[in-house]
Order: C-alpha cells, then sequence, then structure tokens
C-alpha cells in the first residue's frame, strides 16, 4: 500500500442544534514553551544553588552572543544576588568559560541531543566545571554538593523544572565513569585545549613551535597587575605600602607591579587617593614607546577604558585628545582621569572618520585599534567563543581605515604607535607591513609580537607594538 499525503478539505457547516466539537488538544511536540529566563526562584542568598543560576544564566547570554561582563550584570539582576554571591557568581562562570570546550564535549558524550533550554546545558556546564577539575586541582567545592545544588537549581526553575532526573543522573554519572569519559573527550582538541576548533589551527598556523604553550597561557588565571603612577609616589615606597597592607607584590616591569593575591579594587591601597592603576604589564609598554615631553600634542585613538590615556598623562603635561566611538566606554575614561587627577578633552566619534578634527597635527599618536583581542583571553575568556573565524579579517579591514585615517592627523617627524591586543599575523605584523609601504612610513624600534606569558620575570597578555615616524619630505 502506497502513503498518500492528505488533501486539505473544507470542513462542512455544522448541523443546526449540533453539539460543538470538542476542542483537539495540542500534541506535545506542537507546543513551543515561552521561556523564562528572568525568572528569580526561592533560593537561599547564600547558596550554590543561587549562584549556580546566577552563573548558567550568564553563560547562556554569552552563547546566544552576548559578552561575559554584560551577561553577568544581567545575571546579578535575575538573582537579586548580594555582593558575596556575585563574586562565587563570576568565579564560576570565568571558570566555564575557560573549561567549556571540555565540558561541552563531556555533556555531548552522556546526553543523546543538546539538553534543552539553553540555560539547562548551561546549567549543567557550569556544575561539571565544578567537579571536573584539570591537573587533578581541588575543586573549589565538594562534588556531591555541587549535584545537590545543580538538581536545586532545575527544580526550582521552570524552564528546568522537566529535567532534574537528567541532572542528577549525567553529574552522578560523570562522576562514577569520570576516567573513561574524560579519556574519551580528551581526544578531541577542542576538549583538550578549551577554544574552538578554528581558534586552535589559527595557533598552528601562527605558532606552529609554540602554539600549545600560547593557548595553555590563555587558560590561566591572570594576575592583577598595577601601573604605579609615578608622578605621586615610586615603584619601591608603593610596594613597602602594599607591604605594610600584608600584602606580597612583585615589580615586572619599570612601572608594574604584580600582586601575590588578586582582591578588589576597593581594598588595594592608594587606589582612589590615584596612586595606583590597574594594567596589564604588557600594556604598560605602550605610552613609554611615545616618548612623549611636556606641551605635545597628543591623540588617544579608541582610547576607553583609558589606561594608556592617564600612563602619557602620568608621563608628561599635554594636550591630549581621548577618542572612543562609545559614549558609556569613553565615560571610565572620564572616571579615571577624574580619580588620577588628570584632564584630558574626550571626543566620542568613530577613529575612521575626521568629522571630530579640528585640522590641527598631533605630535604623537597613540592607535589602540579594534582587534579580535585573541591575546587578553585569559582576562576575557568568553572572547575565544564569541569570535568567528572570519572576524579578523573584518577587523583588519577595519583599523586599516582607522591607520590611514590617522596618518593625515600626524605631523611630519611625528610619532605613531599601533597597536593591538591580537596574536593574528593578519591584524599586526602583516597590517603593521602594509602601512608602512602604503604611507612610506619609517619603521622604528618596537617590541613587535608580545606572546602571552606567565613566568616569575615577565607576566604579560598577548599584545603587538609598531612604532612609525612621519618623513618630513
Amino acid at each position: 500500500m502506497t502513503n498518500k499525503r492528505p488533501t486539505l478539505s473544507i470542513k462542512p457547516a455544522a448541523a443546526k442544534n449540533a453539539k460543538p466539537a470538542a476542542p483537539r488538544m495540542r500534541a506535545s511536540y506542537e507546543v513551543k514553551p515561552v521561556l523564562q529566563p528572568g525568572y528569580r526562584p526561592d533560593l537561599k542568598p547564600d547558596s550554590l544553588a543561587l549562584c549556580l543560576l546566577g552563573a548558567a544564566n550568564a553563560v547562556a547570554q554569552v552563547r546566544a552572543g552576548a559578552a561575559l561582563p554584560q551577561a553577568l550584570l544581567t545575571a546579578f539582576g535575575v538573582t537579586a544576588a548580594a555582593p558575596q554571591a556575585r563574586g562565587a557568581i563570576q568565579d564560576i562562570a570565568y571558570r566555564t568559560m575557560r573549561q567549556l570546550g571540555r565540558s561541552e564535549t563531556l555533556l555531548g558524550l552522556m546526553t543523546s541531543k543538546a539538553p534543552e533550554p539553553p540555560m539547562l546545558a548551561s546549567l549543567l556546564c557550569c556544575a561539571l566545571t565544578l567537579i571536573d577539575t584539570p591537573d587533578g586541582a581541588e575543586p573549589p567545592y565538594e562534588v556531591f554538593t555541587v549535584v545537590d545544588q545543580a538538581v536545586t537549581v532545575a527544580s526550582s526553575h521552570p524552564d528546568m523544572a522537566h529535567a532534574k532526573g537528567m541532572v542528577n543522573a549525567v553529574l552522578r554519572r560523570f562522576l562514577r565513569e569520570r576516567e573513561e569519559l574524560l579519556k574519551s573527550a580528551l581526544t578531541q582538541p577542542v576538549a583538550q585545549f578549551n577554544y574552538p576548533q578554528w581558534w586552535i589551527d589559527a595557533a598552528k598556523a601562527a605558532y606552529p613551535g609554540n602554539w600549545q604553550a600560547i593557548l595553555a597561557a590563555g587558560n590561566a588565571q591572570p594576575p592583577l597587575t598595577l601601573r604605579v603612577n609615578q608622578r605621586k609616589t615610586t615603584v619601591e615606597a608603593y610596594i613597602q605600602l602594599l607591604a605594610d597592607a600584608g600584602m606580597a607584590a612583585t615589580r615586572i616591569g619599570p612601572s608594574a607591579v604584580r600582586l601575590e593575591k588578586a582582591l578588589g579594587v576597593a581594598l588595594i591601597p592608594g587606589f582612589e587617593e590615584g596612586l595606583a592603576s590597574v594594567q596589564d604589564a604588557g600594556a604598560q609598554l605602550a605610552a613609554p614607546l611615545l616618548d612623549v615631553r611636556d606641551g605635545m600634542r597628543v591623540l588617544d585613538a579608541c582610547a576607553a577604558p583609558g589606561g594608556k590615556t592617564c600612563h602619557l598623562l602620568e608621563l608628561a603635561q599635554l594636550d591630549l585628545t581621548a577618542l572612543d566611538s562609545d559614549p558609556k566606554r569613553l565615560e571610565r575614561v572620564g572616571e579615571n582621569l577624574e580619580r588620577l587627577g588628570l584632564s584630558a578633552t574626550l571626543k566620542a566619534f568613530e577613529a575612521q572618520t575626521s568629522v571630530w578634527w579640528d585640522g590641527q597635527q598631533f605630535d604623537r599618536i597613540l592607535a589602540d585599534v579594534p582587534c579580535t583581542a585573541s591575546g587578553i583571553v585569559r582576562r576575557h575568556p568568553d572572547i575565544r567563543w564569541l569570535r568567528r573565524k572570519g572576524d579578523a579579517l573584518q577587523l583588519a579591514t577595519l583599523s586599516a581605515k582607522i591607520l590611514d585615517n590617522l596618518w593625515q592627523m600626524l605631523r611630519p617627524n611625528g610619532k605613531l604607535l599601533f597597536v593591538t591586543c591580537s596574536l593574528w599575523p593578519q591584524e599586526s605584523e602583516a597590517q603593521a607591513a602594509a602601512f608602512a609601504v602604503r604611507h612610506n612610513a619609517t619603521r622604528l624600534a618596537a617590541p613587535g609580537q608580545l606572546l602571552p606569558t606567565g613566568t616569575a620575570v615577565q607576566d604579560h597578555d598577548g599584545l603587538f607594538y609598531a612604532l612609525f615616524q612621519k618623513n618630513a619630505t
């Protein structure tokens, strides 16, 4: 017998006085539930369950395309988390981002299809991160407590209540079969290195001799590095101030001090008084390379959040313009300037345009151009999951337009410092070489590509520096 597709027929009019037909119940597959990611379950404010819920909410947002800092702000609001719980939510979310490839691979081995809704999958990834600590590290929480609290989250939330049994089964299966599951998962590069496959391939191509070390550095916890404001104190005096407060620190650069233990800025001695600012040791190389002197007219393009802006002003009395396309991020530049007692002209415009420029050329230009930020993933582990393979080309094209536009604003014999926080040559060395050819620019000594490291002597992100001088003729 052949199956015929049913034909559409017109339903005849009901006979007079006939009873209305009973309403047809929709099949389960026809029902699309309305998700409630903002639902606030009744969870104890100091419980691990609340923290897992907040972290799962943030991770789900990142997987939908949101940056982790903004996702966390939303999660804090959804959970109405107290400050202590916010710290735990942030810690779990960042751990999960660093281990997402491994957790998602494990989840794929233990489930027949991706758990739905997305926040359920994110909850399982957060829980797996807490009970699956690589390299034999001590779990941050007792493993069976994590399982119990993850089930509590699922039970209390309308989007996940249907899967509370599955949450329990998956996590307990991992604990029972950990060795076998990990052996299978770690055959996959995405699980082994915790990066998308295209990112792993790009690192291999760019750095065939040490790509694994570079990927590993991106998975490490970043240090808290400070830039000492030498207008107000010395590095030696500041390290002593930290020691007096019971905080161990090491000098790792001309103005760079690395704290042995990270802590909130409110607890850093002298922070509010402007004695120090948070800035990566590699990023602190930018301002000194420009060799600024009192009275110079300087442009910091793409300036937010203002670390390099403030460093320049700590080095000399300058007529400085800080330019950024994002007015809200530019507000952070203003806040940093105010804390340090410094001043600059702030302009919210795109650096590839010249509508904001008054026609007077600058003595120095700092061009920290948009890029994939592939060199700062240890600080922003969500970046690897948000970027796509074609982003480097797109951003390099934009950066070239910015550099070409800014070059006309530089006076003869002036210097332009090109900076990216990218590891990809397309955005860094290839860009610098092409720029020098286009403009017949003289290339001066600069560090070039800095790879991310975490040694006792050097501890910095992956940045690129190229310094150009504009010929007078």
